[in-house]
């Protein structure tokens, strides 16, 4: 962090933190302008700055001290921009104008600051007038660079998300009034994309370690500081709904693609299964229990007693990996392996690329001092294809497996971070590419299985993220947190962000990862504060976008840890998850058509409602549900005594809603004190929902979707797209799905089917919908209740009158 100070052109030298800094101040003014193909140019006293029309509603702006820009092609940002925009440019006396069909931009001519406004005339948001972009000589880690950073106005009344996922952080879900450290290392992460209630986003094209200040000027302003790069580089999105933004991030980054429909499932993974019977015997134990799951994870240090990297799986405890693969796959269960991007010395793959030069200074530090143990060069194209062959042909398309745990991937070198910034990837500097190892380590990954895997989807779990890492079919996991309710309550506030930040899928360990207060880390799971811990994380679980079981000591369902009624509990959520299937693979359908978010900040429904600002424990799990975790220790440990059952929750306003158990409607705009006992995560469904849920299945795909519960939450006029496919393979891509709407009209008491739109080889032609007005007499609850009317659909357009 560098001291603030006052100077003019260039002035001072300062040291702070082993830092040599040469300021410059962001008052050049515009010397003249000209108008582009795709924006304006400014030419000013010192340096350039561009603004470029990349949409109505997406602008990019550039600045720096030079007298070029840098040309380097942007890693986050995939779309040319081919399709020209219409806009004019006027100039007034103290600005020049840019008009969009949905913008207007005034640019002054002193200060540089931007302002943006939207049609109305009405303020979205402006770049601050002293300081607005800034580019600061400094030397860090004995290297010469630039400090850039952008500062902005911020209104009291603004609220602002997103920034990634911090999994350690248990500070406030809004970040206004507060700071984040934006560089990813093990335990935090870094996605350079904000969204305000004022209706925009904005996105950072910069991939060093950066600072987030949100308290500037007692709050009144916010900064974004970048420690390298030789311009000022952001994205400015016009929503005004957050729904709009991320589809413009999304527009600029990249599609998120369709997982298969098996991991929208539970994934049982555990640190570690060691053999492959234990594997199978999990497989046994779920199917024989007639327990819902449809992966089972293999964790690390399959390799011993091998170095990592060496690509073997050990044929003591794994006598034959494809034929155990093969077995899980009779069982209609799926397989998702860990493998790292780092190699112990004097192994094959290891040599091979060194030998190339494809290895870059980079050893794993984490809780093991282990100096041959190296990162490969995931910046370079060619190391990321021979990467790719290596363990596609040792391991994952050998033995089929389905999915890949991409552990590790930050990379982790533990407090040695000026080792990254020396390290040369095959782009430059570390410095300059300090966030950006997950994202192209993952774009080799996603690239080489579309190419030599192309009858299955890829799925990748991912410790840390980077934006645009969404089209590289990317799952970011909160790494390893402790299994505790402290961590538990961090979680939520993490995976809203993490989802703000235009990644559409996120997960946690359900349970936590790991204890610091049991022996070796292991909890008693067998402990009823444990059982309390684990029953409130799986409830949340439930309403994940990837529903992931994870860490230290046996904690599958059918555990012997478990008494009855905690495996009662978890049972129960487990088969809501596959009741919901049909309504969560169509809002799949949706991210990847319509780049949907899942996992939904109150704000992308209610931002007009100042009541869910600072809400972190809150969210909208698709257009119906209002899920309220249980972060609290109510029913052991020293809040027993208590007598406290309930959590708070808040009901948003413009709407009302139905506790999901009982069928009661409320009004919103109110706090209540909602019913907490052991076996209920309080939920809520917004009237005018329409909810079409299956029956319970042992995994995702075990039943034809010929039969459908449609529950109907009236009180307001409701709209449900429903969509399906094939399930695992990319022919949606070529048109290969299906969609019809569902329209409930509440004052009329009608609901109306559409025509099927689209076809698929194995569609469904004949199904019944079993529909439910819910009320607070029947319709509520996870079993199927009353049917109030059933209709059959033949993919021609009907309406039912309820």
């Amino acid at each position: 962090m560098l001291k603030k100070i006052t100077c003019s052109k260039l002035c001072v030298l300062l040291t702070l933190l082993g830092c040599v800094a040469i300021i410059y101040s962001a008052k050049a003014s515009i010397k003249s302008f000209k108008k582009d193909a795709d924006g304006v140019t400014c030419y000013l006293d010192k340096g350039l700055m561009k603004l470029k029309i990349c949409s109505a509603d997406i602008i990019e702006v550039k600045y720096t001290i030079f007298n070029v820009f840098d040309l380097k092609k942007s890693l986050v940002v995939d779309n040319l921009w081919t399709n020209k925009t219409n806009f004019k440019v006027s100039e007034t006396r103290n600005n020049i104008v840019i008009t969009t069909s949905r913008l207007k931009l005034l640019v002054n001519k002193s200060t540089n600051a931007i302002t943006y406004i939207d049609k109305a005339g009405q303020v979205i948001l402006t770049e601050d007038n002293t300081g607005n972009k800034t580019m600061q000589a400094a030397t860090i880690a004995g290297i010469n660079t630039y400090n850039c950073s952008t500062q902005f106005s911020s209104p009291a009344n603004e609220a602002l998300y997103g920034l990634g996922c911090h999994p350690e952080d248990s500070l406030s879900i809004n970040y206004k009034g507060r700071n984040q450290s934006m560089l990813i290392k093990y335990m935090t992460g870094a996605i350079p994309v904000l969204l305000s209630t004022k209706g925009y986003g904005l996105m950072w094209d910069n991939y060093s370690a950066s600072d987030f200040y949100g308290a500037e000027a007692a709050n009144t302003k916010f900064k974004y500081v970048s420690e390298s790069g030789k311009q000022v580089d952001y994205y400015f999105f016009y929503g005004p709904d957050f729904d709009q933004i991320i589809n413009l991030y999304r527009t600029a980054t990249g599609k998120a693609p369709m997982f298969p429909k098996w991991s929208f499932g539970l994934f049982q993974s555990q640190d570690r299964y060691k053999t492959q019977d234990e594997i199978l015997g999990v497989k046994d134990q779920y199917r024989r229990n007639h327990i819902p799951v449809d992966a089972i994870v293999q964790d690390w240090y399959w390799w011993s007693p091998l170095p990592i990297g060496s690509h073997i799986m050990n044929r003591e405890r794994y006598p034959d990996p494809k034929a155990m693969i093969d077995e899980l796959h009779k069982a209609n269960m799926h397989a998702m392996i860990s493998i790292w991007p780092v190699f112990g010395s004097s192994t094959k793959d290891f040599d091979d690329l060194k030998s190339k030069g494809f290895l870059t200074s980079i050893t794993w530090d984490n809780f093991v001092t282990r100096t041959f143990d190296t990162y490969y060069d995931a910046h370079n194209p060619k190391a990321r294809a021979l990467y790719w062959q290596q363990a596609k042909d040792s391991v994952v398309a050998r033995y089929g497996w389905d999915a890949w745990w991409v552990d590790q991937c930050e990379p982790d070198n533990g407090s040695l971070l000026d080792e990254r910034r020396k390290a040369d990837f095959y782009v430059g500097k570390g410095i300059d590419y300090f966030n950006t190892y997950s994202l192209e380590h993952s774009k080799g990954l996603y690239n080489g299985w579309r190419k030599d895997i192309p009858g299955k989807r890829a799925f990748f779990l991912i410790r840390q993220s980077f934006a645009g890492e969404q089209r590289n079919a990317a799952t970011l996991w909160s790494s390893d947190i402790t299994t505790t309710f402290a961590s538990l309550r961090n979680q939520v506030p993490q995976g809203i962000n993490s989802c703000v930040s235009g990644i559409p899928y996120w997960t946690s360990d359900i349970g936590g990862y790991v204890s610091h207060t049991d022996p070796e880390g292991i909890p008693d799971w067998s402990n009823p504060a444990y059982r309390e811990l684990f029953i409130r994380w799986f409830q949340f679980g439930t309403f994940c976008p990837i529903m992931r079981i994870h860490g230290k000591g046996e904690r599958a369902l059918f555990s012997k840890n478990w008494d009855e009624n905690t495996k009662a509990i978890l049972l129960k959520y487990d088969q809501l998850r596959y009741r919901l299937l049909p309504y969560i693979y169509s809002l799949a359908g949706r991210v990847t058509r319509e780049n949907y978010t899942i996992m939904r900040s109150l704000n992308f429904d209610f931002r007009n409602d100042p009541g869910v600002y600072n809400i972190q424990d809150q969210y909208m799990f698709g257009p119906a549900f209002l899920v309220n975790p249980v972060t609290e220790q109510l029913y052991t440990g020293k809040n027993a005594a208590s007598g406290k059952t309930t959590r708070n929750v808040y009901l948003p306003a413009s709407a009302r809603w139905y506790d999901f158990y009982t069928g009661k409607l409320y009004n919103g705009g109110q706090t209540i004190a909602a019913d907490a006992p052991l076996n209920i995560l309080p939920l809520y469904v917004k009237a005018g929902s329409i909810v079409p849920m299956g029956p319970v299945m042992e995994y995702a795909t075990e039943r034809p979707t010929d039969k459908i519960e449609l529950r109907i939450y009236p009180g307001a006029n409701g709209r449900f797209e429903y969509y399906e496919d094939e399930n695992d393979n990319y022919n949606y891509e070529k048109g290969q799905y299906a969609t019809f709407i569902l329209n409930y009209d509440d004052k009329e008491k009608l609901l109306a089917i559409s025509d099927i739109k689209g076809s698929f080889p194995g569609m469904v032609k004949k199904r019944t919908f079993n529909i439910v007005l819910v009320n607070n007499v029947h319709g509520s609850n996870v079993t199927t209740g009353k049917t109030d009317k059933s209709v059959t659909y033949l993919g021609r357009a009907l309406t039912v009158k309820l």
